[in-house]
């Protein structure tokens, strides 16, 4: 009997929805995301590919899981409801003092990420947990009302809780929690004790007051999202895709959106490891571009990066420092706003910019016939003839070459160049900020990515992916099947997982170990809690243990696994030797002699890996299989071959310039390239030898 699994993954742009039958074959749509309503294009795509199946939702029968930009999209808008902050007498600055560091120390106009909770929201309690965890001043019960009172007054629907040392002990917290629960039900309240029990206040509070802000529009998305399929006849409860790369049941997600900021791009990033896999390729960059940002990921073993502290609105792009931190485990990838919609412009100087400004779904490029008139990255695209206005999605959604040609009049103007000089140089740019930003997340990580081969995806990458390679050094580019909606497929080959991280703090050589059983212990309860609400039998579920740990005296840390024999047989110059090695790793050198210090640990709990077929690569139906157009390439008309992706045949060789079209994206091959097809389904380019 057929089974079906059904993904949807909404972007800042497109709406991607993918279903997949356990036969292998897969039905693949794209929608314009609407963002007044995600559900609307939500439910659109599931419509979509339901119908191309022929089945009903009651058919679905394995899992429903969604990745969704709802979290990042409350961050960028700035338009929630008023929340408050609730921290310990004395601290109340924390969010504006931060943690007194500039991050350029050159710029006397530097700017900071603007705190989610303003002062006048902000209050404070007399109590005191002391760095050993012992509480020195407990909760007054008669102050938590006051507050209460204060929020009521000033229309809070929200608190964000952080009190000094609670990652040690949350009991002063819970006690606030409780007396919410009581008193003002109708508040969310988000404990940082629960949200991100680790050292460091100031990352601490500012993780709690991101979930807090986000929980009033998270938990009604979600509930309005497990309602309406059960209306419409699914009988699976929806998982929710995070930002570590597990999925999770939508009742646990909906309390801790701050995990699912990065749920669609961590998909993506999961399966490229699926194909480094495949490939036997153990470490590569995951390259994702969609309609609003592009995505860059380092695969090494087969795994991606991860980190347990990343940041979000960032004023500057490449300035760690200069956004908000979040202390929750993550896949670690960078991301810019150059994506199809990025707007090209010219700045004070007369160069060309583009980005980080998008035109989204709605008006769009001006080539959507939106209503838009920025010059985007797509509409180069368009005029430099890459992508052919009748065929986009199909030719489902055409596209209007002249009002893009327009668009690029108006830049060319500023430029003095032509409409399709200034589309290759807006082609040319978007390519140097994304290869650039891959250059430098991998030399901060100490990650050489010269002739790393890129896995190019989302619904522009592969149009620009052999520029980027070219940029990087790369020498060989692989296209996926489904290349277009790879992070929706990739929440479908992802496990239910959760990770969970608890400071402790001590000298390796004076490590309790009783202690650290008794952290870890708490963990795998509360792991396996959360894989049993996500349908994962106590006998499919997996732990993986891991240390944060750094030279006395450092202040950032660096994550080793700690392998069960070494954890079970308490053997501290094993960990020892991994430290060192990872150290040297990232920074080449080791500080003999240095005492180790443990930080922070962490467990990853999992359910077993989802046996999926292989996804197949569409057919195109009504298109010729090989035809030619003109492609302005540097400025200058070249005649170029078009190919359709479902007629390469394992013989062919095709050498660049050349296109290969499928319905949801395009391939750009350019010329020193040469394309041929894996017995996977995907294209790889590959570099001619010596060219430059």
């Amino acid at each position: 009997m057929t089974r079906y699994a059904l993904a949807i993954d909404i972007g800042g742009t497109f709406t991607d929805a993918v279903l997949l039958a356990s036969d292998g074959r897969s039905f693949v749509d794209k929608t314009l995301t609407t963002h007044n309503d995600l559900l609307e294009g939500f439910f659109r795509g599931v419509d979509l590919v339901l119908g191309k199946a022929g089945i009903g939702p009651a058919d679905v029968d394995d899992v429903v899981v969604h990745a969704t930009t709802i979290v990042t999209n409350a961050l960028i808008e700035r338009k929630g409801p008023p929340v408050a902050l609730l921290l310990t007498e004395g601290f109340r600055d924390i969010l504006y003092i931060r943690e007194e560091h500039r991050y350029d120390m050159y710029d006397p106009q530097i700017e900071f990420a603007e705190p989610l909770v303003p002062a006048e929201r902000t209050f404070t309690l007399r109590e005191r947990a002391f760095a050993d965890g012992s509480i020195g001043t407990p909760i007054n019960r008669t102050e938590v009302l006051e507050v209460i009172a204060k929020c009521r007054a000033k229309g809070v629907v929200s608190v964000a809780v952080c009190f000094l040392n609670s990652y040690r002990n949350g009991a002063n917290e819970e006690e606030v929690g409780r007396i919410f629960a009581e008193e003002a039900p109708d508040i969310y309240v988000s404990l940082s004790s629960v949200i991100a029990p680790q050292m460091r206040e100031y990352p601490r509070a500012s993780t709690v007051a991101i979930n807090a802000y986000t929980v009033p529009m998270t938990r009604p998305y979600l509930s309005a999202l497990i309602a309406e399929l059960g209306n419409r006849g699914f009988v699976q409860q929806p998982l929710i895709m995070l930002s570590n790369g597990g999925v999770i049941g939508a009742e646990r997600a909906s309390s801790f959106p701050v995990r699912m900021i990065e749920s669609g791009p961590a998909a993506g990033a999961l399966v490229a490891c699926h194909f480094s896999r495949i490939f036997g390729i153990p470490d590569l960059i995951s390259f994702d571009m969609g309609g609003t940002t592009a995505k860059a990921c380092m695969v090494q073993g087969h795994e991606p990066l991860v980190t347990s502290t990343f940041e979000v609105d960032r004023r500057y792009r490449f300035k760690p420092g200069s956004g908000m931190p979040i202390t929750v485990p993550s896949i670690d990838m960078i991301e810019i706003g150059a994506g199809g919609g990025s707007i090209a412009s010219v700045d004070d100087l007369g160069l060309l910019k583009i980005g980080p400004e998008s035109a989204g779904s709605m008006p769009g490029p001006a080539c959507y016939g939106r209503g838009g008139t920025h010059a985007c990255v797509t509409d180069a695209d368009v005029m430099l003839g890459i992508l052919n206005p009748d065929r986009f999605l199909g030719g489902d959604m055409k596209l209007d070459a002249e009002a893009a040609g327009q668009a690029f009049d108006r830049l060319g103007a500023k430029l003095g160049l032509s409409r399709t000089q200034s589309a290759w140089g807006v082609f040319e740019v978007v390519c140097e900020q994304m290869a650039a930003a891959t250059r430098t997340h991998a030399t901060e990580r100490g990650i050489d990515y010269r002739g790393l081969p890129l896995l190019a995806f989302g619904g522009a990458g592969p149009v620009h992916a052999c520029m980027v390679a070219n940029l990087t050094d790369s020498t060989k580019v692989i296209y996926p099947p489904l290349a277009s909606v790879l992070s929706a497929f990739g929440t479908l080959v992802t496990p239910a997982q959760i990770d969970l991280v608890r400071s402790l703090v001590s000298p390796l050589a004076d490590l309790d170990w009783d202690k650290v059983d008794v952290v870890l212990a708490a963990m795998v309860e509360e792991g396996g809690a959360a894989l049993s609400e996500a349908g994962i039998p106590k006998a499919d579920a997996s732990f993986g243990y891991s240390v944060e740990m750094r030279y006395m005296g450092q202040q950032s840390e660096v994550r080793i696994s700690l392998p069960d024999d070494v954890r079970k047989s308490r053997d501290t110059a094993a960990i020892h030797d991994l430290f060192e090695a990872e150290y040297h790793r990232q920074y080449g050198l080791k500080l003999a002699g240095m005492g180790i210090e443990m930080v922070n640990w962490l467990v990853t709990a999992s359910g077993l890996q989802p046996d999926r077929p292989a996804a197949k690569q569409a057919t195109s139906a009504s298109v010729p299989n090989r035809s030619s157009r003109i492609v302005h390439i540097h400025g200058k008309p070249e005649e170029v071959q078009v190919y359709q992706r479902s007629a390469v045949t394992a013989s062919d060789r095709i050498a660049g310039p050349a296109i290969i079209e499928e319905r949801e994206t395009t391939i750009f091959i350019l010329k020193n390239w040469t394309a041929t097809l894996h017995e996977s389904g995907s294209i790889v380019a590959d570099k001619t030898k010596g060219a430059l």
